[in-house]
């Protein structure tokens, strides 16, 4: 194995779980999200002179998955009365995730995309909003008021979600 495998290789074992658990928190499809960071780490390792520039590279894997997911949302939102059809039911229960994480998904899952993504990027990837809008390509407003909204609307919608997990837990 060359450096530059081995390197990615490091990276992959140290982020590739937290980089899936943010883009199943932003598409609310576990395989969908499994997929984009896959995707991510394919392109590192087709160019890996460029990736060994990169200064952080979890936010580049983070930025190219992310780009995949939205590239994936927009094609889909074409069809998007068909594909609402075709949903899978919410996931109500993942191995090795909490009911607590799951009601947040699930939670998210009803936002808007937008909201969804700006929700997940500050509070699961733990990134400031200055880094989500250059990361975006829009303005820390639109970011501040995709969070304050997002998080008006997900409010009771996780609420909701814990309670009836609660409720099941306890027949």
């Amino acid at each position: 194995m060359s450096g530059q495998q081995e390197r990615v290789r490091e990276i992959y074992d140290g982020c590739y779980r937290r980089l899936v658990g943010q883009l199943f928190a932003i598409c609310g499809s576990l395989s969908e999200a499994e997929d984009a960071v896959q995707e991510a780490f394919v392109r590192a390792v087709e160019k890996p002179r460029r990736f060994a520039q990169v200064d952080n590279p979890e936010a580049w894997l983070r930025t190219v998955a992310l780009n995949v997911v939205r590239t994936r949302y927009r094609r889909a939102s074409r069809f998007r009365g068909r594909l609402a059809e075709a949903m899978p039911p919410p996931v109500t229960e993942l191995p090795g995730l909490s009911a607590d994480h799951v009601a947040l998904v699930a939670g998210l899952r009803q936002l808007p995309y937008e909201q969804r993504e700006a929700i997940t990027l500050h509070h699961v990837a733990d990134l400031p909003v200055r880094e989500i809008a250059g990361m975006l390509g829009v303005p820390e407003g639109t970011i501040k008021a995709r969070l304050a909204r997002g998080r008006s609307r997900l409010a009771p919608l996780v609420h909701e979600f814990a309670d009836d997990a609660e409720e099941v837990d306890h027949v």
